[in-house]
């Protein structure tokens, strides 16, 4: 059995020794760097490194900073055979062949140690792994709070108070989640008159937690947000929220919903809450445009409040909320065209959405985008426009570049592309840049693992320097490669 099962293995070592559990937390949460060369694995109480012996020079490294195991100088093992260095820090040679590499070491607890230094750090390491998962994912568009039985937990400024109702007999309730590297024994949580209640500082966003009572991890049974993490283990979800929709007035009316782009406009989805002088809804929305209206009784209405409009395909408008920066899209000549439209993936190529305002020598519109990969095009009059400078049909715009890719040689190629599922597999819009012997292009990658291929004066080739790679339906293979940070 490979990396799984987080909390089900927390809990279990729990009760059986004091175990270090970060470092277990940190293995259980990554992704195998190359799943078909390497691997990190939990198995058995033990911890497993299994490693190819014809792993490249930088795959290898890559592994070896992933998991923080430069102390086992597995470089001059793989050089020369000897199992010296790596027996003396208590690791087992379990199969050590032509092809393959495999030792194990026992996960040590507290009591395996004797110098309290070395606690210290262990302690730190485990930490600094677990440090490489981020508390928030930003990879989705919006999220809210569902509670049972209890009102929403109380959100003032940053701070958030989780509760717990009843169990007041419990001698002990702690409070652990992604926010603090899921510890299970640093938020302590104070016993109330009705339940368990401990603050906790979040920053907007989806966050996972659970209660541990006298020792037990359990789900919040009052929220009605709970997921699995894919291997049986269910975690309570929160969204710190960042917006908040109201709507004043409207008492007599019996439901009012909120539709928007960030729920593709479903009109029973979020009810809003009502209140004295009208409704409201606190909602989490990640960076980017938003339209939305509400529905009263079924009935659609832009929000009077707010004054930030955008029209709409029933000659109406939606209202718009924006978070981020702008960005200001920019066209050049076309003075004489009487409407210019800017539609792309970050609005569903909508047509009538975006109307762009006219220049001394061209046209523009400032548009907030999230991060990503966002495609585009203009149409002047009716007209699509196509990009001058490439003579493609759509442009592209990168926002938050996080990685480059690079391609070697390749030199009397006229023309470059990457296609992957970051930008929906498209061949010819992402253009490379020749930089001395490469083709290079910087992109954004959302966390986890990416499929991907170049384009070569139109023939598809996997990435000659990337030996991580898996089989696609066509029998051609894709790259692979994972984004970490």
């Amino acid at each position: 059995m490979e990396i799984t099962s987080m909390l089900h293995r927390v809990k279990k070592m729990l009760r059986s020794t004091c175990f270090v559990t970060m470092l277990l937390l940190a293995a259980a949460c990554l992704p195998p760097v190359n799943a078909q060369a390497q691997k990190y694995l939990i198995r058995d109480g033990k911890m497993f490194i299994e490693l190819s012996k014809h792993l490249g020079e930088t795959a290898l490294d890559n592994f070896i900073a992933s998991f923080d195991l430069f102390d086992l100088d597995l470089k001059q093992f793989l050089l020369t055979n000897s199992p010296d260095s790596l027996q003396k820090r208590g690791w087992k040679l379990e199969k050590n062949n032509r092809d393959q590499l495999i030792i194990s070491k026992l996960l040590k607890g507290f009591d395996n140690f004797n110098n309290p230094a070395d606690i210290i750090k262990y302690t730190e390491k485990s930490a600094a792994l677990a440090s490489q998962f981020a508390a928030v994912s930003s990879s989705i568009r919006f999220g809210y709070n569902t509670f049972k039985k209890k009102y929403p937990f109380l959100v003032k400024d940053s701070a958030v108070t989780f509760f717990l109702r009843n169990n007041r007999n419990a001698r002990n309730v702690m409070l652990a989640g992604s926010f603090n590297n899921w510890l299970p024994s640093v938020m302590q949580m104070e016993r109330t008159d009705s339940g368990w209640i401990a603050t906790v500082k979040l920053a907007p966003g989806k966050y996972w937690y659970k209660f541990i009572v006298d020792g037990n991890w359990v789900t919040d049974n009052e929220n009605a947000r709970v997921e699995n993490d894919g291997q049986g283990n269910n975690n309570s979800v929160y969204y710190m929220p960042n917006t908040i929709f109201r709507l004043d007035g409207f008492s007599d009316a019996k439901k009012v919903v909120v539709a928007g782009s960030f729920n593709d406009w479903q009109p029973r989805q979020l009810q809003m809450i009502k209140t004295n002088g009208g409704w409201r809804l606190p909602l989490y929305l990640a960076d980017g445009t938003h339209t939305y209206r509400f529905v009263v009784d079924g009935n659609w209405k832009a929000d009077p409040a707010n004054k930030d409009r955008l029209p709409n395909e029933f000659n109406d408008y939606n209202s718009v909320i924006k978070l981020g920066l702008p960005y200001t899209f920019v066209l050049a000549g076309y003075t004489q065209a009487k409407k210019v439209i800017l539609a792309g993936s970050f609005n569903n190529w909508k047509r009538h959405e975006l109307l762009m305002n006219k220049t001394a020598d061209g046209w523009e519109l400032p548009y907030t985008l999230a991060e990503g990969n966002h495609e585009y095009r203009f149409m002047a009059d009716g007209k699509w426009i196509n990009d001058p400078k490439q003579n493609q049909p759509n442009r592209y715009i990168i926002v938050g570049v996080n990685h480059t890719f690079r391609l070697k040689g390749f030199s009397t190629a006229s023309k470059v592309f990457i296609a992957g599922d970051f930008n929906d597999w498209s061949p010819a819009s992402y253009g490379m840049k020749k930089a001395g012997d490469e083709w290079v292009l910087g992109v954004h990658l959302s966390r986890g693992k990416h499929l991907y291929k170049y384009v070569i004066d139109g023939k598809w080739i996997t990435d000659p320097g990337n030996k991580l790679w898996e089989q696609n339906e066509f029998g051609t293979g894709n790259s692979v490669i994972w984004y970490e940070k």
